[in-house]
């Protein structure tokens, strides 16, 4: 088929605007280049001038010094744990199985309280069949005592009759010999009574050891077993059989354990001064004081043990809660030293040709204040000389501080 002329030059491109197309997308591009660049200069010019302007402070991380404390004045820090020295896992003499359980967590008990029962099932006719054979014997016992009274009166009747030739010798020594057989037949049916009350005591000792009671007063920290489940003094029949009902701890016998590296030991003593905070309130100081140095040390990490009691124990105090200590110096050491008036975090302490200095906020402005340090405890350090408590100072900043630079509050 022959291609119409007309029809092909009608689908043909104009030149000319084909150019004009291509002039109008340089134009554009150019455009948004000069918009970029300019944003980024706009922005280049802010932040040079918010880090110069007084009206846009520097950011500044601060904080306050404070008056010493008790436990700046420390020769040793040690980590250790609140421990209970009285605890027990209760758990019953014999193997049975539970049938009442009577403790919760958090519950308090007294010595001698009832927290658990088992099963008595197989004990009560034991008992009350001990109780039958003693009432027996006790019956047999009466009898002995009716037939002895009445042949001991025999007896004295014989021997009237005899002293008056009355009876034969013969009838003398019979009625004789039925007290004496009587008396020893008493003496036997009387042990036989003490056998009988003792099996009884034996039975119901027996009905009280499946009563778990509390050996001392304390708290109910854990609850090991319920009812229905078999519980035995010792480990039985695999995971099946629970060998205690719960923990109870005496809570008035909490204090502290801490293991002390072998070459520090020497910078503690029976008596010491003690300054503990729990992990779980940073901030509480809790005064205390050595018990005693553990004589034994533990060769694997070169530790000595030693025992630290609370002055005075607080419900916050929890066993097996993670704990802080600080030994503190004696009385004796603290006056020979530099009497410390403040102390800052280390953060804040800058040096310069030798010199401590801090930077010292007053009044939203830098100021530049030298300082002379003592001894450093944590992360904080104590100041001799050059601040004072509630003075301001600069831990943290991103910009280079200058003397006189506004800050904002």
């Amino acid at each position: 088929m022959a291609l119409d002329p007309e029809k092909l030059d009608a689908l043909r491109i104009d030149e000319s605007e084909r150019s004009g197309s291509n002039v109008l997308g340089r134009i554009a591009m150019w455009l948004l280049l000069i918009v970029i660049i300019g944003a980024a200069a706009f922005a280049l010019w802010r932040f040079a001038k918010s880090g110069g302007d007084s009206d846009n402070p520097p950011p500044l991380r601060t904080a306050t010094a404070q008056a010493p404390r008790q436990s700046d004045a420390g020769v040793l820090d040690a980590s250790g744990y609140v421990v209970a020295r009285r605890l027990a896992t209760v758990s019953s003499k014999v193997t049975g199985r539970v049938e009442e359980v009577l403790i919760e967590e958090g519950m308090s008990v007294t010595a001698g309280q009832l927290l658990a029962r088992l099963d008595d099932s197989s004990v009560q006719p034991l008992l009350a069949l001990a109780e039958a054979q003693l009432e027996s014997r006790r019956r047999g016992l009466a009898e002995i005592e009716v037939r002895l009274a009445e042949a001991q009166r025999q007896l004295d009747r014989t021997r009237q009759l005899r002293e008056r030739k009355l009876v034969a010798e013969a009838a003398l020594d019979a009625a004789q010999a039925e007290v004496d057989a009587l008396q020893a037949r008493l003496s036997a049916v009387r042990s036989d009574v003490a056998v009988a009350q003792r099996t009884v005591a034996l039975r119901l000792q027996d009905l009280a050891d499946l009563e778990i009671r509390a050996p001392f007063d304390g708290v109910v920290v854990t609850k090991n077993a319920q009812p229905g489940e078999m519980i035995s003094p010792v480990s039985a029949g695999g995971g099946f059989t629970r060998t205690g009902i719960g923990t109870v701890v005496d809570m008035d016998s909490r204090e502290i354990e801490v293991d002390v590296n072998e070459a520090y030991i020497n910078r503690v003593d029976a008596g010491q001064r003690v300054v503990a905070i729990l992990d779980a309130y940073s901030d509480w100081e809790i005064p205390a004081s050595v018990i005693n140095i553990v004589p034994t040390a533990d060769r694997q990490r070169a530790t000595v043990k030693v025992r630290i009691a609370f002055d005075r124990l607080d419900p916050r105090i929890l066993p097996d809660m993670g704990v802080k200590v600080r030994f503190l110096e004696n009385a004796a050491q603290i006056a020979a030293g530099p009497e410390i008036r403040a102390t800052v975090p280390t953060a804040a302490i800058r040096s310069e040709a030798g010199q401590d200095f801090v930077w010292l906020v007053r009044n939203g402005t830098i100021e530049r204040r030298g300082v002379q340090t003592a001894r450093r405890q944590g992360s904080r350090i104590g100041i001799v000389a050059g601040l004072s408590p509630g003075d301001e100072v600069v831990t943290s900043t991103e910009i280079e501080l200058q003397p006189g630079m506004q800050v904002g509050e």
